[in-house]
């Protein structure tokens, strides 16, 4: 049995097998060689077998996300087969006389500058799709390193860490944990693992990546912060009467499932759910969430190599009114950047991406992104209770701004004769501009939803991402629950309602401290909600 220590994102105890997730790094070396014939064998193999998976990619998103979301797999189907992409692979090889990797490695990059620099938008994003078909086949030369999880059966994910675009592609209902060589307890897989309610460790340095760990038996236990490898019988028993023990208690909170948020005092409290994407719903209403507190738009950018369109957004936020049947569903705008990047919104590169071009700012300065995103969501505000939030304010020209903009949304809306309602629009109180501004800030808002994560890291100055400066991480850190009070006083000066977002939602030793501030709404992971829940109905808030 091999034992190896981590930091807990998420408590409770898996058992199953390792998955080890290996990133295709696609290191490209230049060698010259005299058989090109067999270099340009090796390339038809392998294109042959790239669009070999993606006819197979094709058939399985045409039965999971139908035949629009399927489409790409066609269109990289059709470039592989492009004269244009062929030729210069081929010429390569012979004129270079190089071997097969370099040749498509220099064409990929070469036809993505090209796609790059034209004018037209359609065919600047097909940029993504060239360096995507070339990363396949190069996969295919290299001998086809694993990239992606491919299991029958439930696993424990191991890597060296994930990025946002890499945990949404996985198969949620074949995770039963995720551990992680490196990664920050704030990163976004440790968001997601609590979305998912699996447990999880970060910063697992000595565990390692290769075959002495893939596919054997392991049991990661999430309390104390370690994955144990090939467990011995007597640990193994342990761990498995641990495991039904979480079952029991999690039976008993299920006869909370019903019951109304009050306060032994009569408060009653919004207690919501934070999903990433509508595979999430089904999480959302099992554990009897009251609605929808933070819906993360930017993992439909993030799921895609080009940008969505207003009809697929449509798609998805109709889709989240109808499911919730009547009960709110905050939908927040996109919150790209930082540690959230796409490739095709072609980004320069930033010194300090958390203090820079992000979220609002991008909107603001891109408006047409912007306005698709806003279009699909008014529209999709007629199918249900929707409401839009926007992140990352930090002056009210910001807020005045987005709403000129969403007037001329409006104004298109109609003369198109689409239909939509009138949703609630709200600010994500995150940084601390916005909470000295918080009393003038109320008074252009419908309500305010405080995230906590960024708020704690601007207030105390420390890159959450940084898994050296952990232990200087104060979520509790007077100043940054000071500011907490002062925004959801604000709030109620002005008549408007104050939730929070952040992880710190779902502390729950600070659950009936935030009750005491009067805080209206809790937005937390779908599987702490019935153990909020519990804490509400036990507490007194004006005798503490």
């Amino acid at each position: 049995m091999q034992v190896y220590s981590g930091k807990s994102v998420f408590r409770g105890i898996a058992i199953g097998k390792i998955s080890v997730y290996r990133k295709n790094e696609q290191q490209v070396k230049r060698v010259r060689t005299e058989d090109t014939k067999g270099e340009l064998a090796r390339y038809e193999v392998a294109k042959a077998a790239a669009v070999e998976q993606l006819q197979e990619l094709y058939q399985k998103a045409l039965k999971e996300v139908g035949e629009a979301n399927a489409a790409i797999f066609e269109i990289h189907q059709m470039m592989l087969d492009d004269g244009d992409y062929n030729e210069s692979v081929e010429n390569i090889i012979e004129t270079q006389k190089v071997n097969a990797e370099y040749a498509v490695a220099v064409t990929g990059d070469n036809f993505a500058q090209m796609f790059r620099a034209m004018d037209d938008d359609y065919m600047r994003e097909r940029a993504a799709d060239v360096k995507d078909i070339s990363e396949r086949v190069l996969s295919v030369l290299h001998g086809g390193q694993k990239r992606k999880v491919v299991t029958d059966e439930p696993v424990i994910i191991v890597a060296d860490d994930l990025a946002p675009s890499e945990t949404v592609q996985l198969e949620k209902d074949m995770v039963l944990s995720f551990v992680t060589v490196h990664g920050s307890v704030n990163s976004h897989t440790a968001i997601l693992a609590r979305t998912m309610a699996v447990p999880a460790l970060i910063g697992t340095e000595e565990l390692p990546l290769d075959d002495t760990v893939d596919g054997k038996l392991a049991v990661v236990d999430g309390l104390n912060g370690k994955i144990y490898v090939e467990p011995d019988a007597q640990t193994l028993e342990e761990m498995q009467k641990r495991q039904q023990a979480e079952q029991e208690k999690k039976e008993l909170l299920q006869l909370l499932k019903g019951k109304e948020n009050v306060t032994l005092d009569g408060k009653k409290i919004m207690l919501y759910a934070n999903i990433g994407n509508i595979k999430d719903l089904a999480t959302v209403i099992q554990n009897d969430a009251g609605g929808i507190g933070l819906f993360r738009s930017e993992f439909i950018y993030l799921e895609k190599d080009r940008y969505p369109t207003e009809e697929e957004q449509f798609s998805i936020y109709k889709t989240a009114v109808e499911t919730m049947a009547g009960k709110r569903v905050i939908i927040r705008t996109l919150d790209i950047g930082a540690d959230k990047q796409c490739e095709y919104f072609k980004m320069d590169k930033e010194e300090n991406p958390a203090l820079g071009y992000r979220a609002i700012r991008i909107c603001l300065t891109r408006p047409e992104i912007f306005k698709t995103q806003l279009r699909a969501l008014f529209r999709a505000s007629a199918y249900g209770n929707l409401a839009i939030m926007y992140p990352m304010i930090t002056s009210l020209w910001e807020v005045k701004r987005i709403k000129e903009i969403v007037e001329e949304v409006k104004a298109e809306l109609n003369a198109e004769q689409l239909e939509f309602d009138n949703p609630q629009q709200g600010i994500m109180i995150e940084t601390p501009a916005a909470v000295m501004m918080s009393g003038e800030l109320a008074k252009e808002v419908d309500f305010f939803s405080i995230g906590t994560n960024d708020l704690t890291q601007y207030t105390l100055a420390i890159d959450r991402q940084n898994p050296k400066l952990d232990k200087f991480y104060d979520a509790h850190h007077p100043a940054v629950l000071s500011m907490i009070r002062m925004t959801v006083e604000n709030a109620h000066k002005a008549g408007i309602w104050a939730g929070i977002c952040g992880e710190l939602g779902a502390d729950t030793s600070l659950t009936k401290e935030f009750l005491a501030m009067g805080v209206d709404e809790l937005s937390v992971s779908p599987g702490s909600i019935l153990p909020i829940r519990k804490i509400i109905l036990e507490t007194d808030t004006e005798n503490r």
